[in-house]
Order: structure tokens, then C-alpha cells, then sequence
């Protein structure tokens, strides 16, 4: 899938000679910023495409749409290196579109057919992709932040370079066993980026009601862990700040905590009406803060998009979306023999370090 493209991707030549792109807000590229704002806008059109299968019973089990916190994945992909690792909890259908994931095999796990990315047996919450580094899509709350702390400890232990980014909301941000996995990524100073998608309620409850120290960012400080607050609306403000703290862990110096602050614009699966707040709180929102109008807005003030270009993205992401629901529909469901497979894998001893 298309994104924000760098390297020679970001150059143009001119006379036979390659030059740099002209660069804009936060030093990006026209072309940078136009993959942000297709990844963004497919992230979304995905997501009420999946609203819609839902309500239509094509989708079982909980679903957790990602809409309005589009410029959190967006941005730290953006940051990336290859190999970097991501590793999630149940809203995960925005990462796995960002780390490559064919849309066409999310919808379709999404819908338990075997041409999903696992067979049809994870659904919503429990996808997968070694390929695309993605290692879930965790249902239990918090449970994923130790296991990506087990990857910064295989990458320590490798001596591989790359970082694992670990994203967890709010509400997880008050499980324990968060805090034991800061503690050990501290201790040995892991190359871990803890990402709190702090979208502002932990299911109906809000913040201030939940945490009785509300800057999430500031968690780590007992562990000796930096963090910091980031506006999770804005894409550019994303993806400067993850790439600090990309720098900091993959140079040795440990784990770094990054809070987005956010805000979700449905309810906390399908199942929530989303009582516990006002519809004029949402709008307000949507109509000042919505990251992805923040990149329309970018985009024509710089004069790098007009509404003509801007409708045509919007065309392309609609039928990538439309293609993947589909082939959604017309692939099998999964034969009962699978129950069986993917049970076990066969250990193998890996080696030691040299």
C-alpha cells in the first residue's frame, strides 16, 4: 500500500540532475504529505466500511473502529524503520493497514473467511502479520505491552537495530503489569517506544473519573522513562515526536513513553451508544480537530492538492475498500479441520549471541 514516500521516491530530477523535493510543513514533501493524507483517509473509509458489515451481521464478535485516531498510525509509521516491530490492542485495524496489510485479507479476517490474514479464526482483535512485523491485535487489556517489551528484549538480545513500538490506551495505562514491563524495559534498557493512545474514555469512563495522575505521559518517571505529550490529531506533530523517541531507544538509551493525546469518534466497540457524552462533543471535534481535514488543510494552503486531486484519492481509497469487502464476501469460511491447525508450532533452538 501506498505510503509517505522518502528516499528517491521524495526527489525529482531536473536537467538530469536530482534534486530535493521542495519540503513544507515540518520539513515534508508534497508527495509525503499526499501519502498521509491517502493512508489516513483509507484508515477511515476501511473502518465505516467495517461499521457497515457489522451492523449488516457480516461481522461477529467485538469491533473496534479506529476513526479519528487515524493520524496516530499514520504518523509513527511515518517514523519507521524496516523491521521495526507494532504490536496493538482490540483497535488495531488502522495499524495493520499502516504496516501493510493487505486490506483485502483484514476485511476478510474481519469477517472469519479463510482468505483473512488468520485464516478467519482471529477476527477483529486477533490478526496477525510476521511480514508486515505486526504481532497483534491483543484482546486482553494491557497484555500487549509486555510481549512488546519481549520484542525490544529479542531486539536488545539480537543486536538488530530496530525498536518495537508498543500501543496501549488510556485504560490500560492503569494495569499492572504495565508497569512491570517499564520497569524491566528501564532496568535493561530496551529499545521500546510505549505509545498511549489516550483517547480521552476507557470504554464510558473518563479519564479525570479513572487516573488519579491524568499525564499519562508522565508514568514512566518512577522508572527513570522519559515520555511526552503529543497532539495525536495532528500527523506532522506524530510523527516528529515518535521519531525522537525511535532515536532515543534504538541508540541504547532505553524506552521512551509517547501520550497522543485524541479522541474516538464512535463508540468503544459497535455495541456503545456512547451515552456517557454529548453528541455536541463530538462535533465539536470533528469540526476543529479532525486530523485528517488538519492534512486537506496543509495540503491546499501550500498548493500542493486541489479539491479535484483530493476527490480523486478519495475515489481510489473508496474502491480499494469496496474491493476488499468483496472479496470478503465471496471468499469461504474456514473448513472445520482448521480447529486444528495453527495449534502447535514445532520448537526449534535458534542459537545463542556469538
Amino acid at each position: 500500500m501506498a505510503r509517505g514516500q522518502t528516499g528517491a521516491a521524495g526527489r525529482r530530477k531536473t536537467n538530469g540532475a536530482a534534486k530535493e523535493a521542495p519540503k513544507g510543513p515540518a520539513g515534508v514533501t508534497r508527495e509525503e504529505l499526499l501519502g498521509y493524507y491517502r493512508e489516513m483517509l483509507l484508515i477511515r473509509r476501511f473502518e465505516e466500511r467495517a461499521g457497515q458489515l457489522y451492523g449488516m451481521g457480516l461481522i461477529g464478535g467485538f469491533c473496534h473502529l479506529y476513526i479519528g485516531q487515524e493520524a496516530i498510525a499514520v504518523g509513527v509509521e511515518a517514523a519507521k524503520k524496516p523491521g521495526d516491530e507494532v504490536i496493538t490492542g482490540y483497535r488495531d485495524h488502522g495499524h495493520m493497514l499502516t504496516s501493510g496489510m493487505d486490506p483485502k485479507e483484514v476485511m476478510a479476517e474481519l469477517t472469519g473467511r479463510i482468505g483473512g490474514s488468520s485464516k478467519g479464526k482471529g477476527g477483529s482483535m486477533h490478526m496477525f502479520s510476521t511480514e508486515a512485523a505486526f504481532y497483534g491485535g491483543h484482546g486482553i487489556v494491557g497484555a500487549q505491552v509486555p510481549l512488546g517489551t519481549g520484542l525490544g528484549l529479542a531486539n536488545w538480545y539480537r543486536e538488530d537495530g530496530k525498536v518495537s513500538f508498543a500501543f496501549f490506551g488510556d485504560g490500560a495505562a492503569n494495569q499492572g503489569q504495565v508497569y512491570e514491563a517499564f520497569n524491566m524495559a528501564e532496568l535493561w534498557k530496551l529499545p521500546v517506544v510505549y505509545v498511549i493512545e489516550n483517547n480521552q474514555y476507557a470504554m464510558g469512563t473518563a479519564i479525570q473519573r479513572s487516573s488519579a495522575e491524568t499525564r499519562l505521559h508522565k508514568r514512566g518517571v518512577s522508572f527513570g522513562i522519559p515520555g511526552e505529550e503529543v497532539d495525536g490529531m495532528d500527523v506532522l506533530a506524530v510523527k516528529a515526536a515518535a521519531e525522537k523517541a525511535a532515536e532515543h531507544a534504538r541508540s541504547g538509551q532505553g524506552p521512551y513513553i509517547l501520550e497522543m493525546k485524541t479522541y474516538r469518534y464512535r463508540g468503544h466497540s459497535m455495541s456503545d451508544p456512547a451515552k456517557y457524552r454529548t453528541r455536541e462533543e463530538v462535533d465539536e471535534v470533528r469540526k476543529t480537530r479532525d486530523p485528517i481535514d488538519h492534512v486537506e488543510e496543509l495540503l491546499e494552503k501550500n498548493g500542493w492538492a486541489d479539491e479535484a486531486t483530493l476527490k480523486g484519492i478519495d475515489a481510489e481509497v473508496k474502491k480499494i475498500v469496496a474491493d476488499a469487502a468483496e472479496f470478503a464476501r465471496t471468499s469461504p469460511e474456514p473448513d472445520p479441520s482448521e480447529l486444528y491447525t495453527d495449534v502447535y508450532t514445532e520448537a526449534a533452538v535458534q542459537g545463542g549471541r556469538a
